[in-house]
């Protein structure tokens, strides 16, 4: 399915994962990135993604923190977020479902079930 009127923003301080990301996912989606919380939050004054792509570690404001914001306003709170983290433990992926989040996504991740996954939960 061709997706590529959907806008996806990505959100990871670093920039290889960043440059990874937007290479697989511009395949079938427009693809903006942020390096941190603060720069997401400057992109949303302006634009509304179908989905945000949220890293947990990251400085100044991990994802966490910037989840319990987007939720609480009401123009970000019905933005689909989905973690994608290197932080791989069980109460890590609770603690981000639970703030939220529809998915918890690990690094190193598989591109084919990155790509479904945000396909499932865009529909």
């Amino acid at each position: 399915m061709e997706n590529k009127e959907k806008h996806i923003l990505l959100v990871d301080e670093s920039w290889v994962y960043l440059s990874i990301g937007k290479k697989v996912l511009e395949v079938k989606y427009i693809i903006a990135t942020a390096s941190s919380a603060e720069k997401m939050f400057c992109f949303l004054e302006n634009n509304t993604p179908d989905m945000i792509l949220l890293d947990v570690d990251m400085p100044e404001m991990n994802g966490y923190e910037a989840i319990k914001i987007l939720k609480s306003k009401p123009e970000t709170k019905d933005i689909p977020v989905i973690f994608l983290t290197a932080r791989t433990g069980s109460d890590d992926k609770l603690e981000g479902l639970s703030l939220g989040a529809i998915d918890y996504i690990t690094k190193p991740y598989n591109s084919s079930a990155l790509l479904k996954r945000i396909e499932i939960n865009l529909c």
